[in-house]
């Protein structure tokens, strides 16, 4: 299964939202590993930033930290109308009801809990992935 997912994530771009290093380099292996094109960001002012220019097409976002938080930054990306399409999936240590509750009152697509294993990081961008046009391969 884990390479169905490599295959349909392949050259993805992907937004990894988080002020932990840790994470934000695991994110960043699985995710070059399996070919998609990683953008890192430390917290949501620092994504803002970023991501009118990189244009990703789907963003992983940690709830809790500094400045503005994974509830803010996700709200402000969905009430972009440029963004509002692309999925957001809220990352956490917390893997409570209120939080999933409240992951999806600011619009997140999914919620994933922390830490995630390749295998759950690598199925939930797939899940979210843009569909790729059928047409004759390259």
């Amino acid at each position: 299964m884990a390479d169905t997912n490599t295959n349909r994530i392949a050259g993805l771009k992907v937004m990894v939202i988080d002020d932990s290093d840790t994470i934000r380099r695991s994110a960043e292996i699985f995710l070059a590993q399996a070919g998609c094109k990683v953008i890192l960001a430390e917290d949501g002012f620092d994504a803002l930033a970023k991501i009118a220019d990189c244009q990703p097409d789907v963003i992983f976002v940690d709830i809790v930290m500094p400045r503005l938080d994974g509830y803010q930054t996700c709200a402000l990306i969905k009430k972009n109308p440029g963004l509002a399409h692309t999925p957001v999936i809220m990352l956490s240590s917390n893997d409570g009801l209120f939080d999933r509750a409240r992951s999806r009152m600011v619009g997140s697509d999914e919620f994933l809990a922390k830490p995630f294993t390749k295998e759950s990081l690598l199925a939930a961008a797939a899940a979210h992935a843009p569909r790729q046009a059928s047409g004759p391969l390259a």
